[in-house]
């Protein structure tokens, strides 16, 4: 089933011509799931995406448990691969494969703790739920708050956690800060409106502004303050001409509680601050995509506890976005917990250790048992 799964291009970009359905993923698990018994729902998020959401058991019963995973991948760099990224290869105790941690392997490794349940015994409906777009916009996770499940109190989101649980993570927003000016000749200065020289201003702001949100504290984090990153920036064409455009981009990871618009409409106001020096510059600040809100479950929940008796492991924070608040909105109890490592997600020679496969077999079939029962 891995190796049905990662031979399915299912690149999610930004980029059109990188990005591929995931139609294919979607074919494979419908079909292993109806053998279970399993009702297949597919929703269509574009012409060529779409979520998959998979039931059986009584869904007017309330409770239950939603295992759920993402089935696209990042684009993957060609050439740096020692093997083919869509042919699942073994060597040395490892898998190696496009997606196979971040996470098809997931859904191979849930059907089969399933596979091996009595499904007669289940008291509480389980659900499969299968999205498209999480590595770019969130789309598949979107449409399912406005759509719903059909039932479900617990989830679990199989991202690469080593199978530690996790039940916190920042909020992600990307943001384009541009300054808007007038080219003209360099010889002369009064000629135009030197954008580059606001972005100066604009970023120095900004800088200060990142100084101040480390004031902010969650101590469950690594880094335990929010982050703001200048990522990219570009601007004008010619030494000898005004800098009419300057574009830059920045990354903000936020804490539990910081609300996206909220700091967003901060950032506007501080760029606008920023330039009143500078009456002919205009600014213009947009998201590059709606932003991953950030994520937490109480430490004292009862999935929390759950998860934590059967790993052995407390439940900690990540750094990186999930579709899990897209869960938490659903009301449902949220934790993050899967198979592999997010090192080795979006690397060249993804792999996921071959030793990983049964215990999470193992865990998978005692959620299940526990939560459906």
């Amino acid at each position: 089933m891995i190796a049905k799964l990662v031979a399915e291009p299912s690149v999610s970009s930004a980029d059109p011509r990188l990005d591929q359905p995931n139609r294919g993923v979607l074919s494979h698990l419908a079909e292993w799931l109806e053998a279970l018994g399993f009702a297949i729902t597919v929703q269509e998020v574009t012409p060529t995406k779409a979520n998959l959401i998979a039931s059986l058991g009584p869904l007017e019963v309330s409770g239950g448990l939603v295992l759920s995973g993402h089935t696209d991948t990042v684009p993957y760099d060609e050439g740096l691969w020692s093997s083919d990224p869509f042919r699942l290869t073994e060597r040395k105790g490892r898998l190696y494969g496009l997606g196979v941690a971040d996470m098809k392997a997931f859904f191979a490794l849930a059907l089969s703790a399933i596979s091996a349940l009595d499904m007669k015994k289940l008291r509480r409906p389980l659900l499969i739920v299968a999205t498209c777009d999480e590595e770019s916009t969130m789309n598949g996770a979107r449409l399912l708050t406005k759509a719903k499940l059909p039932a479900g109190q617990y989830a679990i989101i199989g991202e690469p956690t080593e199978l530690k649980p996790v039940r916190m993570h920042k909020g992600v927003l990307m943001e384009a800060v541009e300054v808007i000016g007038r080219s003209g000749h360099a010889s002369n200065p009064a000629l135009g409106a030197n954008a580059l020289e606001g972005m100066v201003e604009v970023l120095r702001e900004i800088l200060n502004w990142r100084d101040e949100l480390t004031a902010l504290r969650h101590p469950a984090f690594e880094v335990p303050f929010p982050t703001l990153n200048l990522g990219a920036i570009a601007g004008g064409d010619s030494p000898n001409r005004i800098c009419g455009h300057c574009r830059a981009l920045l990354d903000l990871r936020l804490l539990p509680g910081m609300l996206p618009e909220a700091v967003r409409e901060e950032l506007r106001r501080r760029v606008e601050a920023a330039l009143t020096a500078f009456p002919q510059l205009k600014a213009k600040v947009e998201p590059l995509f709606a932003g991953v809100p950030a994520f937490e479950t109480p430490e004292d929940a009862a999935l929390v506890r759950l998860c934590e008796e059967l790993t052995g492991h407390r439940a900690s924070a990540v750094a990186f976005g999930t579709e899990a608040p897209y869960f938490t909105s659903l009301g449902l109890e949220t934790v993050i917990l899967g198979p592999g490592s997010i090192a080795q997600a979006h690397q060249p020679n993804e792999y996921l250790l071959q030793s990983a496969i049964e215990p999470t077999i193992t865990l998978l079939r005692s959620m299940v048992e526990r939560l459906c029962y």
